[in-house]
C-alpha cells in the first residue's frame, strides 16, 4: 500500500483526499448493491474523486485503488476545461452563441433577453443564480418543443419532462416514461441538444442500445448524430465551466 494512503487513513478514514497536481480533491466512496468490481471516475467540475465499490470491498482497498491510478486521475484532471469566475461582464453561452450580459443593479432583477443581449438587474450577489434560473427556463422551453416533436415522430405520447442538473449525464429515460435532460444543454448548439431529445425518444421504443435503437434513432433525428456525438465528447465538459 502506498504512504499516501496511508496518511488519508490516519488524517481522517471518513473524509479521505488525494494530491493530484498540486490539488487536494475529497475522495466519494459510493458503496454499490450490484457493483462488482471498483470503478472510479472523476466529477465533470473536477472537485472529487468519485469510487463506487461493492459491499463487500474495504475502503481501505478502495484507496489503494485511487493511489494506483493517481497518473490517470491526473491526466483526467488536465483535460478539464478550466473553471470560469462567473463576473457582470462574463458573456452568457446560448444555444452555441453568446449573449453579452448588460448588468445595472437599479434595473428589474428578472433576466430578460433584448438586442442581442441578456439584461438582468438586482445586487451582483445572486446575479449568477439569476442569470441560470433563466438559462433553465429557456431550456425547459426548447425542451419540451423538442420532446413533443420527436414523439410526433415516433408516434408516442409525450411524456412527462423534467430538467436534469446531474454531473455526468445528459439525459436519461425511467421506465415509467419520464425523460430527464441536463439544462446545461441550452448552452450547446441547437444540433447537440435535440440529439440528446431523440435519443431519450428512441428509448422509450427500445430501451437499450441494441441495432433497432440505432435505426430509430437514425429515423429521428433529422441530422447528423455522429457530428453531435463528437461535440459532445470534445466540448460538453466546458458546459460545466461558468455555472460548475
Amino acid at each position: 500500500m502506498g504512504r499516501g494512503v496511508i496518511d488519508w487513513l490516519r488524517r481522517s478514514p471518513a473524509d479521505p483526499v488525494v494530491e493530484l497536481a498540486g490539488r487536494t480533491l475529497p475522495i466519494a466512496l459510493r458503496r454499490h448493491p450490484t457493483a462488482r468490481r471498483l470503478t472510479m471516475r472523476l466529477a465533470p467540475d473536477g472537485s472529487e474523486v468519485r469510487v463506487t465499490m461493492p459491499q463487500w470491498c474495504p475502503s481501505r482497498e478502495a484507496l489503494s485503488f485511487v493511489e494506483s491510478r493517481r497518473e490517470w486521475l491526473e491526466q483526467q484532471l488536465g483535460k478539464l476545461a478550466p473553471q470560469a469566475i462567473f463576473t457582470p461582464a462574463s458573456p452568457i453561452p446560448f444555444r452555441g452563441e453568446e449573449l453579452a450580459l448588460h448588468w445595472q443593479e437599479s434595473a428589474a432583477r428578472r433576466a430578460r433577453r433584448r438586442d442581442g443581449g441578456l439584461h438582468v438587474g438586482g445586487p451582483e450577489e445572486g446575479l449568477a443564480k439569476r442569470v441560470q434560473r433563466w438559462l433553465e427556463g429557456e431550456a425547459l422551453t426548447l425542451l419540451q418543443d423538442d420532446l413533443a416533436h420527436y414523439c410526433n415522430r415516433a408516434a408516442l405520447p409525450a411524456p412527462a419532462l423534467r430538467l436534469s442538473r446531474a454531473q455526468r449525464r445528459w439525459g436519461s429515460c425511467s421506465t415509467s416514461g419520464t425523460v430527464r435532460i441536463n439544462w446545461r444543454l441550452v448552452m450547446a448548439p441547437d444540433h447537440v441538444r435535440r440529439s440528446v431529445v431523440a435519443h431519450e425518444v428512441a428509448h422509450l421504443v427500445h430501451f437499450d442500445h441494441s441495432p433497432a435503437f440505432h435505426a430509430l434513432l437514425g429515423e429521428l433525428f433529422e441530422e447528423d448524430i455522429k457530428a453531435s456525438d463528437r461535440w459532445l465528447k470534445r466540448e460538453g465538459r466546458g458546459l460545466y465551466a461558468l455555472f460548475g
